[in-house]
């Protein structure tokens, strides 16, 4: 099990971090997956362009298993992973909602305890300011 990031216990070990303590520009991952390669890659190009996410990773073919209505269902996903900041994440959902075929797209939301201090100031200024 990995400690919690706690920069006085260990000052040099993690030098350049930042400590993110639920800030509405914290940087945030989102999860989520899309049928097929093409919607994949499509999804992720808008909402890079739309400045909601700053980075969008499509991921290699992978095989899902879940319930869907009472039955088992077994099918082919590309996983998506999304850098945004925390307060985008409702617009965020909305447009993926908006281009997913889904009728419940996977959007999981994970917060990052620590980053580097570089990488923050990339991720905030390539989305768009809050509205």
């Amino acid at each position: 099990m990995v400690d919690a990031f706690d920069p006085e216990e260990k000052p040099g070990a993690l030098a350049g971090l930042t400590h993110q303590d639920s800030q509405p520009d914290d940087v945030v991952l989102v999860l989520s997956n899309a049928p097929d390669v093409m919607l994949a890659k499509r999804i992720a190009h808008i909402l890079v362009e739309e400045s909601l996410v700053a980075c969008a990773q499509v991921g290699s073919p992978m095989t899902s298993m879940y319930l869907w209505q009472g039955k088992l269902e077994g099918s082919t996903e590309i996983p998506l992973t999304f850098k945004t900041t925390a307060t985008l994440v409702p617009a965020l959902y909305l447009r993926l909602c908006q281009l997913h075929p889904y009728e419940i797209p996977e959007f999981l939301i994970q917060g990052i305890a620590a980053v580097s201090q570089p990488y923050q100031q990339w991720v905030r200024g390539n989305v768009r300011p809050s509205d």
